[in-house]
């Protein structure tokens, strides 16, 4: 199964809240809409990309339950970039202050701001070049450090601002402590 790209433009142009309201109403559907406002539709992951996904979720979840620096986030969870995308990153994070700065109503809906860190896990069904795409915009938006593992070549892309792009092959390990100080991501799992 496919991403699908659907362009709404210019016949119909919505609204931040009415793309919220959207996907709010078709709770079945995983959707992420980019700059341009063309509509992306993403199938479910199958259950080795999912079981990799909550592992991943799990380590910076326990990381930041010891540091108590910021906030973790699953799959599920929208962010309105700048750019005015509407992005699902696999696994994210946001910095303490970032997060409590918002509004209780912006906590509740689509997080108006780019994570501080995230990970996109490319599943099987997923382009690479739209991935990788995908992580220079979060990076354009202000993510300060993005990983993109791709475990059929057994490689970790890995996105920083105003740096080139880095890439790994088969690594055990890649440490994030440029921004989640103390925290070494295991990948021994997720090969």
């Amino acid at each position: 199964m496919n991403t699908v790209k659907l362009n709404l433009n210019p016949v119909i142009q919505l609204s931040g809240e009415q793309f919220y309201q959207l996907c709010r109403e078709n709770p079945d559907l995983k959707l992420e809409r980019n700059a341009k406002g063309e509509l992306i539709i993403m199938p479910p992951t199958g259950g080795e990309t999912g079981r990799k996904n909550a592992n991943l979720n799990l380590q910076i979840g326990l990381w930041n339950q010891e540091s108590q620096l910021g906030e973790v986030f699953d799959s599920s969870t929208g962010f309105t970039l700048p750019n005015k995308a509407d992005r699902s990153p696999d696994v994210s994070w946001v910095e303490k202050s970032r997060w409590e700065a918002l509004t209780p109503e912006q906590k509740e809906k689509f997080i108006p701001l780019c994570p501080d860190f995230l990970i996109e896990l490319l599943s099987p069904s997923d382009n690479l070049k739209l991935a990788q795409e995908k992580m220079q915009e979060y990076i354009e938006n202000g993510c300060r450090l993005g990983l993109l593992i791709n475990r059929k070549s057994r490689q970790v892309e890995i996105y920083r601002s105003h740096q080139q792009t880095e890439i790994l092959n088969s690594p055990d390990t890649v440490s994030c402590e440029e921004v989640l100080p103390g925290f070494v991501l295991n990948l021994q799992k997720i090969w």
